[in-house]
């Protein structure tokens, strides 16, 4: 089968499409054959040794992957089910799915949901998943399209991109941060009604601020999430999902204690199965399906090493699906 494969000897780090035994594939109940597998940022951590995600030699990276099920000894899944896998572990202990078959613990898995094709799937990928996931803390609480504007911040990502499209069709007020003036249009396509740079929210700011929003979904991290808390109205929330920025956090107990703010973090990689269920589900209700297309570009797996680099560099728009069969 054709794979991309991390290796690391001495101080050499590679990363190579080659042709991989499938008897080398790592235990598990359940053989899939792949379809699609996407590149996210974690992805490009991965492929280009930029940081240590990798933590097994060698490694098939790719967190994220749709297909069908080939073989399986778990109860819950059967010869010809479509499946799809965000996370645990997968493309940095766990062989992934930028190959054309992936071996995986059964539990790992969810359904495919009747609504989606397994390209759709990845469309959505970790990026729609995690999105929906942020939808679902700020609902729980209760932040509702009545509350007030939403921020978003990363939006032209492809965890923002869904988060702008989710949001928008539920009826909320979304405002988009970006530095990329160049991509108003997509924005706005998507369901934006306003657009500030990211320059307003990226230097170090006040410990508390004028209450701009009613809740926000960051992608961002560091002197932007502490800009965000500070500017939260009144018993507002933030989903914190990322750290594109940085992984520190040079806020103060200000916003939480004055205007009663809640801080959110929102992890998608060990989310337990019963709050993922939950997440595709409503991913299948709500999500405008209309918007795939302006947000995915496909690739072949012969790409994707040298689409790592680009996504990293920030001149990736949206989600990258990858077609390993190509």
């Amino acid at each position: 089968m054709k794979a991309i494969l991390i290796n690391k000897e001495n101080d050499t780090y590679s990363s190579t499409l080659t042709d991989v035994d499938e008897a080398s594939l790592p235990e598990g109940d359940v053989t899939v054959k792949v379809d699609y597998s996407t590149l996210n940022y974690k992805d490009g951590l991965a492929i280009t040794g930029k940081s240590p995600v990798v933590r097994k030699f060698p490694m098939v990276p790719g967190v994220d992957l749709a297909g069908t099920i080939e073989t399986s000894t778990n109860p819950d899944f059967k010869v010809g089910d479509k499946v799809v896998l965000n996370g645990w572990g997968v493309g940095e202990v766990h062989w992934g799915g930028l190959a054309q078959k992936a071996r995986l613990k059964g539990d790992w898995l969810v359904p495919l949901p009747d609504a989606f094709t397994t390209r759709q799937a990845m469309a959505i990928g970790t990026a729609g998943y995690t999105s929906m996931l942020c939808v679902m803390a700020l609902e729980s609480q209760g932040i509702t399209p009545d509350k007030g504007d939403i921020l978003v911040t990363g939006s032209v990502g492809g965890v923002g991109s869904f988060a702008i499209s989710l949001l928008s069709k539920l009826g909320y007020n979304v405002i988009a941060s970006t530095g990329r003036p160049d991509q108003a249009d997509y924005l706005k396509e998507l369901g934006a009604a306003d657009i500030i740079d990211r320059a307003e929210l990226s230097s170090p700011g006040r410990a508390l601020g004028k209450e701009r929003w009613a809740g926000a979904i960051d992608t961002v991290g560091s002197h932007t999430l502490a800009n965000i808390c500070a500017s939260i109205k009144y018993g507002g929330a933030v989903a914190a999902c990322g750290l594109a920025q940085g992984m520190d956090l040079p806020t103060t107990v200000m916003p939480f204690i004055l205007r009663g703010v809640i801080l959110h973090g929102v992890d998608s990689v060990n989310c337990p199965k019963e709050k993922r269920l939950e997440a595709w589900s409503r991913l299948a209700r709500d999500l405008d399906t209309t918007h795939m297309d302006l947000i995915t570009n496909e690739i072949p797996l012969s790409e994707a090493i040298t689409k790592a680099g680009e996504l990293l560099n920030g001149t990736v728009r949206g989600r990258t699906i990858v077609n390993v069969n190509k």
